[in-house]
């Protein structure tokens, strides 16, 4: 399939917001957003000039390996055949466990991997400690990437699952530069979504279980083949 007909596809037209969406949360989740000014402060050595490049660095080195981890996940599918309807069933029930997790249910998911790796401060440790961010946090990241690798499966498509996986970095990772920059909106956002990051918390978990439900109940593959449908006559200007 090629990277316009990924684009059109029923799915991918429902699972890019998606995908967004769950980087976004993730973004705003209580173990990511309160450490925002301690991991740009660590990626820039504290020279506010350098604040940018560092962050831009820090959010290639998590892209790299969720980017990777959306690859294998569509790799993985085409072998094991997702679009089964029981495997679409056992997938969903994961989703909806995540979202519990997410929620605060289920307390062995809200374990954090401590890696025994410290980058050095600045340029040249930014990537690595992105690496460190991506593999290390999984109470928060853990529900959100896992949801939209398994999105990523959904087609059995590699590029698929690198797109996916592109798009969720985005939604952590575009945040974390605009407030680099000193962008006054983006850091009064941030205020207003630690004021109610519980209710982040909640939404995030909440939008799992829906996608969960929808896809153990088999109305997820149901509604993306009839998105294709409807797609299949769009003629893309050049």
């Amino acid at each position: 399939m090629s990277p316009s007909e990924i684009a059109l596809s029923g799915s991918m037209l429902l699972a890019v917001p998606i995908a967004l969406l769950a980087g976004i949360v993730t973004f705003a989740s209580p173990c990511v957003l309160p450490l925002v000014p301690g991991y740009l402060g660590y990626v820039s050595a504290n020279v506010k000039s350098r604040a940018v490049l560092g962050t831009a660095l820090f959010v290639a080195g998590f892209t790299a390996v969720f980017v990777s981890l959306g690859v294998l996940a569509g790799s993985a599918a085409f072998v094991f055949f997702t679009r089964n309807l029981w495997v679409q069933v056992v997938l969903g029930v994961l989703v909806i466990l995540f979202g519990l997790a997410m929620i605060g249910q289920l307390g062995f998911f809200q374990r954090t991997l401590k890696l025994p790796v410290t980058p050095k401060t600045g340029l040249i440790g930014a990537p690595l400690l992105g690496v460190v961010f991506a593999l290390g946090w999984t109470p928060c990241i853990g529900p959100t990437l896992s949801a939209v690798l398994v999105l990523a499966s959904d087609s059995g498509d590699p590029l698929r699952g690198g797109i996916l996986a592109t798009v969720y970095s985005l939604g952590i990772g575009v945040p974390f530069l605009l407030l680099a920059a000193g962008i006054g909106w983006a850091a009064k956002s941030v205020e207003l979504i630690k004021r109610n990051i519980r209710k982040v918390n909640i939404f995030g978990g909440v939008l799992l279980i829906v996608l969960g439900t929808l896809m153990a109940t088999g109305l997820w593959l149901q509604f993306t083949n009839w998105l294709q449908v409807v797609n299949s006559g769009i003629i893309l200007p050049l």
